[in-house]
């Protein structure tokens, strides 16, 4: 007997709801832009022969794969900065994995102890400047707050994942009363108010509205590129770059980086995609379509990068970075630092 269209119909939902289950695929849910990934993604195909089904989540990667739950197709999760991470881990989204690759490739304060997140790039919190300043290879974050720089410094909100990251960090090695009266000390040294974006900083400092602030490492690299245009490529030359560090640390660095999903349907797959982004081919190709650093030690970033000096990493734990940005939160709008 044949069955009727409305049971026809019933059983093609249920296959469009089961996960995607392949041999030789695996699905990735990324917050990270396709073009900038692809790259990569197609290299692990050839080298692999899995094919990689990539669904594009601007925002709400957490919530999405939650609300799908159990029957989620997502196999890994990518995404960036580590606080997004983490919410991944205390929502129980991702599972461990035990990987001698990824534990060999990945330094130890770049990944998670029990193997449900890692870092597959950093990003440096670096200092775009006037080119006519001079003595400034010793800077430190904590500097910023010097009434020399009043009227001088260009920021991003204080608001911004960005900086609440750098300003959480602040928090852990200085302490509350300190770290808002750093916030103080910023804000009353800002020369416009706080907002725009970090590239906006460099074309603030080439059209002299200010001296000193602070971007992202692989902005650097995006704008002295051309491939941000010709008026990107104008403020990224037109500035100089430090590498600050915190007094008695390192410079502060955020992440991108990955999970399997909890429910992962290619959990196999799911692990070797992450295995090869780590490979020296992966952090290579990572370093020259992103500019961001590789994690993986003795894998060279792009000379756009490489070009600002050596990076020391700050030691200060993500983990602990991520456990104190709300804290961090409350300090900026505590002093007003926005307004």
């Amino acid at each position: 007997m044949s069955l009727s269209r409305t049971a026809l119909a019933l059983l093609g939902l249920v296959t469009l709801a089961a996960p995607a289950r392949a041999e030789s695929e695996v699905n990735l849910y990324t917050t990270r832009e396709p073009g900038l990934i692809r790259p990569l993604l197609d290299a692990f195909t050839k080298a692999s022969g899995v094919k990689v089904n990539t669904v594009f989540v601007d925002k709400g990667l957490a919530e999405r794969v939650a609300a799908e739950g159990a029957r989620s197709a997502a196999d890994v999760m990518m995404t960036v900065d580590i606080g997004n991470l983490i919410e991944l881990v205390d929502r129980d989204l991702a599972q461990p994995v035990r990987s001698p690759a990824l534990e060999a490739a990945i330094p130890a304060n770049l990944r998670d102890a029990e193997g449900r997140w890692f870092a597959l790039s950093t990003r440096a919190r670096v200092a775009y400047a006037d080119p006519d300043l001079r003595d400034l290879a010793g800077m430190t974050y904590e500097d910023l707050a010097d009434p020399k720089w009043k009227g001088k410094v260009c920021l991003r909100s204080g608001q911004h994942p960005y900086n609440t990251a750098l300003i959480s960090a602040y928090l852990i090695k200085h302490g509350e009363a300190k770290t808002e009266a750093w916030l103080r000390g910023v804000k009353d040294n800002l020369a416009r108010k706080a907002g725009g974006g970090d590239r906006d900083v460099a074309r603030d400092i080439v059209a002299d509205l200010c001296e000193i602030g602070l971007g992202n490492s692989y902005y650097v690299g995006l704008m002295r590129s051309g491939r941000g245009g010709p008026d990107q490529k104008k403020w990224g030359e037109g500035i100089q770059v430090v590498l600050p560090t915190f007094q008695g640390g390192g410079t502060h660095v955020n992440v991108s980086g990955a999970v399997v999903a909890k429910s992962a349907p290619n959990r196999d797959n799911a692990v070797k995609l992450l295995e090869y982004l780590v490979s020296d081919e992966a952090q290579a190709l990572y370093a020259k379509a992103d500019y961001e650093y590789p994690v993986k030690p003795g894998v060279a970033a792009d000379p756009l990068l490489t070009a600002l000096g050596p990076l020391k990493v700050d030691p200060t734990s993500l983990v602990e970075i991520a456990r104190n940005r709300k804290a961090a939160s409350l300090l900026v709008d505590k002093v007003g630092f926005d307004r």
